[in-house]
């Protein structure tokens, strides 16, 4: 008995130039959106390092604003009790009294920079856990000059506006305080605030 005569057909698939041409175009527009991707995630990365660095430096700030305010505060209340911390009076003869007094070259050596001490007496300061330096402040004393809670010169008050009257000028004397957040020799690269407050004595 002979073996049956099998014919197998094979079927060649050809490939036109059109589709040879389309190989390998998935890959590269995966790697086109991972490219993109990629480079969306690292501006999102960017722009939260940003914003945590201006939040930290904000706070920084604050924390530095409310120290030099703490100083202000102190200085009133030793300005009646300690004239020490009086520094010169800038109405005096040759005295010259420049915007920033910690800019004046003769501040350091005169000793006028008084730093806020810890503790619970009037003028003392608590320093907060996050708090880097201590408050300083100068004093200056600004002079007589009119006190307008109390003048009653002319224009001032019904009856001289009626009759002429002349009423009289109260005066006080007015004291200077700049106040910063601390010594920029000791905090460093930490943020620096100057404010400046006029008092009246009393």
């Amino acid at each position: 008995m002979s073996a049956p005569n099998v014919s197998r057909f094979y079927r060649i698939r050809k490939s036109s130039p059109g589709t040879r041409a389309q190989r390998g175009v998935a890959l590269v527009v995966a790697m086109i959106l991972l490219i993109l991707i990629t480079l969306v995630g690292l501006a999102a990365v960017r722009g939260t390092i940003m914003q945590e660095k201006m939040a930290s430096n904000q706070y920084d700030r604050e924390q530095a604003f409310q120290s030099a305010e703490a100083a202000v505060r102190a200085a009133s209340a030793l300005i009646a009790t300690t004239p020490s911390v009086i520094w010169h009076n800038c109405q005096a003869g040759g005295v010259t009294c420049l915007p920033n007094p910690f800019n004046d070259p003769t501040l350091a050596t005169s000793g006028a920079i008084q730093t806020v001490s810890a503790g619970t007496a009037a003028g003392d300061y608590t320093a907060t856990a996050t708090a880097y330096g201590k408050p300083q402040f100068v004093v200056e004393n600004m002079g007589n000059w009119v006190d307008q809670t109390t003048n009653t010169g002319f224009g001032q008050t019904g009856n001289s506006r009626n009759y002429g009257v002349q009423g009289s000028s109260g005066t006080a004397v007015f004291y200077r305080i700049t106040a910063r957040s601390g010594d920029p020799a000791v905090v460093g690269d930490r943020a620096v605030v100057t404010i400046q407050a006029v008092v009246k004595q009393g």
